[in-house]
C-alpha cells in the first residue's frame, strides 16, 4: 500500500471532523432563549440607606396625602339635565329649553320644580356661595345673548334666593355664547349650549360620603 503524503493525510483529517460534526445531535435548550434586552450582566446599583439625599432634613415632615380629583358627569337621556361632581364642586345644567320658552326669560311652568330640586341639594351640602351662570348659542349676535343669558340668571337665581334664604351669597353672570360645551354647528350641539348652570362647592359631609357634583369652580363657567 502506497504511503500517504502529506496532502492526502490532511484531506482524511478534515473528512473525518466533518463526519463527526455531522453525526453529532443538537438539543435545543429546555427553556426558550431571554428575548434581547431582558437579561443585563451588569449588578444591580447599590443604594446607601444612610445617604443624606434619601432622609428628610431636620424639622421636616412627609406632606399630607392628596386625594386626586375625580370627574362624576351624569346626564338624563334627554340631555335636558346635567350634573358634574368633583371633590370640590356641584354643577347642575339645564337646557334653555327646560327652563324657559324660546327667546325669552320667563320660566316654564314646570321649570320651578326643577330649580327646587337643585335648591333641595344646596340645602343639603351648606355652601355659603352659589354661582348662577347663563348662556347662549353662537347664533344671533353677542349683544343679544348676552342680555338674554344674564336676564335668565337673574330668574334662576330669584327661584333660588326664595328658597335658599339670606345665608348664601350668589355670584350671577351672563356669557351668551362663550363658554360653549358643545358643537354649534349642530341643533343638537347648540341646544346643549343653551343653558343656565348652577354651581357651588360640595359640603364636608358629602365630601366624606363620596356624594356630590361638580364643575365649573373657581368663578370660570365650564
Amino acid at each position: 500500500m502506497a504511503a500517504l503524503t502529506p496532502r492526502t493525510a490532511t484531506t482524511c483529517t478534515a473528512l473525518a471532523v466533518l463526519a463527526t460534526l455531522t453525526l453529532t445531535p443538537v438539543y435545543a435548550a429546555d427553556d426558550p432563549s431571554e428575548p434581547p434586552g431582558t437579561v443585563t450582566s451588569a449588578p444591580p446599583p447599590e443604594v446607601d440607606a444612610n445617604s443624606p439625599g434619601l432622609k428628610l432634613a431636620d424639622g421636616a415632615t412627609l406632606a399630607s396625602a392628596k386625594v386626586l380629583d375625580i370627574k362624576s358627569v351624569v346626564e338624563d337621556l334627554g340631555g335636558e339635565e346635567r350634573r358634574e361632581d368633583t371633590n370640590q364642586n356641584v354643577t347642575f345644567a339645564l337646557q334653555a329649553e327646560v327652563l324657559f320658552p324660546k327667546n325669552s326669560s320667563k320660566l316654564n311652568p314646570e321649570a320651578r320644580s326643577r330649580i327646587q330640586a337643585i335648591a333641595d341639594e344646596i340645602k343639603a351640602q351648606k355652601p355659603t356661595t352659589v354661582r348662577v351662570f347663563g348662556f347662549t348659542d353662537n347664533l344671533g349676535s353677542y349683544e343679544h345673548g348676552k342680555t338674554l343669558s344674564k336676564a335668565r340668571a337673574d330668574i334662576v337665581h330669584d327661584q333660588l334666593a326664595g328658597s335658599l334664604g339670606s345665608n348664601v351669597t350668589f355670584e350671577v353672570r351672563g356669557y351668551s355664547e362663550d363658554y360653549p360645551i358643545a358643537d354649534n354647528s349642530s341643533e343638537e350641539g347648540r341646544r346643549k349650549n343653551r343653558r343656565v348652570e348652577v354651581s357651588f362647592p360640595r359640603g364636608a359631609t358629602a365630601s366624606e360620603d363620596g356624594k356630590g357634583t361638580a364643575s365649573g369652580a373657581g368663578g370660570e363657567p365650564s
